[in-house]
């Protein structure tokens, strides 16, 4: 049996399916004292605690002008790689970049009748930190993650981008990455990885200077780090293990089902593939094969614990209480393949991205079709949203009051200070009337 099964009739039935998820979200606070440390030691020694690190975890030959990455290196990057590759890179990001166009918000102003003058600034920030991973031994570079981080930030407007991602054992990323880098105009990129880099983001150092908003996934290192400087910095949001959940009927094919749940499987231990469906005979032909599937995928190890730890597949009598479920899921990634999916959209609420139809897999999104990947996890679709233009923007509010309206409502303004204990407050608006 590759994973679990459940029936979902009603809520009653919910309680051991988010039981079995839960432990997902469980901190691993053994990390906490080595970020802390980590961050405390590059806001004291700055460059030289970033070169010590990377020595003793990256390359041990690293020295101080590997730090940053010379613009013709980007550049030799960019054209050393198969054209083919890069071509497919050059296209994503130009439909990435259109889906985040019409992302993009306007300041605003109202008038009242008596002259005041209200409304909302829409700024970018200063400067962004974006952290790429090198994947395994930066032999599997997150092209996507690049894509998707900076073209965001650099549609919203934000004027200075920093890229950190950790060096091979020759001191040097990943050459997609570079190259990535150099196809998006990102000239300052770093050699740097893990905690430290954020930290060098954070607080800055001789070499780098400090960012406004951090953005990029990583390790359980980078993610504390993320968490724990939140307030110096803004940050993305705080990624959990990736998961993919599948309403499916009896149109769906069960190879594409089981693939669609690999995808995410084969990402991490911790991730976690569900099928929702009212078929139980497609119930069967995914179980059927999930197991064939998984004993071929290179990554079979990892696919086989997260389908055993954290996945399911739950039988269900309706539509109706598959979405439901969903809804109290929350998943990071929904797949629909069912007949009609336009259907059900008006009733999914909790869901990071949503993908309509047995021709929308997740890798679709993921790399190539636009819209942004980095999404919620762990049930935070309930309140949170995709990294979108807006997390690299802040927004300004405005008041230009008139005479008329200061004077007319003083007393009102006054009142309500003195309701709170804020005697200068109330005296700063009757200051107007004399």
């Amino acid at each position: 049996m590759p994973c679990r099964t459940f029936t979902y009739l009603s809520p009653a039935d919910r309680e051991p399916i988010r039981t079995m998820l839960s432990g997902r979200d469980d901190p691993n606070n053994s990390v906490e004292p080595v970020v802390q440390d980590i961050l405390a030691t590059v806001r004291k020694d700055g460059d030289a605690a970033l070169i010590a690190y990377t020595r003793k975890f990256d390359c041990a030959e690293f020295i101080p002008a590997m730090l940053r990455v010379p613009a013709d290196t980007l550049a030799n990057a960019a054209a050393g790689i198969p054209a083919d590759d890069l071509a497919i890179i050059l296209e994503a990001a130009a439909n990435i970049r259109a889906f985040h166009e019409r992302q993009k918000q306007n300041s605003w102003f109202t008038t009242g009748e008596d002259g005041t003058v209200l409304g909302q600034m829409i700024r970018p920030v200063d400067r962004v930190g974006l952290y790429v991973p090198g994947g395994q031994g930066g032999n599997t570079p997150l092209i996507s993650s690049m894509l998707m981080n900076a073209i965001p930030a650099q549609v919203a407007g934000v004027p200075s981008l920093a890229v950190m991602s950790p060096p091979r054992a020759d001191g040097t990323p990943n050459p997609y990455i570079l190259a990535a880098a150099h196809a998006l105009g990102i000239d300052e990129v770093y050699a740097c990885g893990s905690a430290w880099a954020i930290a060098a983001l954070a607080f800055g150092t001789e070499t780098i200077a400090p960012v406004d908003v951090i953005a990029g996934p990583g390790n359980i290192f980078v993610a504390t780090a993320k968490r724990m400087l939140i307030g110096t910095v803004g940050i993305d949001m705080i990624a959990g293990p990736s998961e993919i959940l599948i309403i499916a009927d009896g149109t769906a094919r069960a190879d594409q089902v089981a693939a669609d749940m690999l995808s995410q499987a084969e990402h991490d231990p911790l991730a976690s593939s569900v099928l929702i469906t009212d078929s139980t005979a497609l119930a069967e032909a995914v179980r059927t094969e999930l197991v064939t599937q998984t004993a071929a995928l290179p990554r079979s190890d990892i696919a086989r614990t997260a389908l055993a730890d954290w996945g399911a597949i739950v039988t269900t009598d309706s539509m109706a209480h598959a979405v439901e479920l969903s809804n109290a899921i929350a998943p990071e990634h929904l797949e629909v393949i069912v007949a009609d999916p336009w259907s059900l959209l008006p009733t999914i609420r909790n869901a990071g991205a949503i993908f309509l139809g047995a021709n929308s897999p997740e890798p679709v999104g993921d790399y190539f079709a636009g819209p942004n990947h980095v999404l919620p996890t762990n049930g935070t679709a309930r309140f949170s949203s995709a990294l979108s233009v807006e997390t690299f923007t802040k927004k300004s509010s405005i008041i230009a009051a008139s005479a008329t309206f200061t004077q007319g409502n003083a007393a009102k303004i006054a009142r309500l200070a003195r309701l709170e204990g804020l005697e200068a407050h109330a005296r700063s608006a009757e200051s107007r009337t004399r």
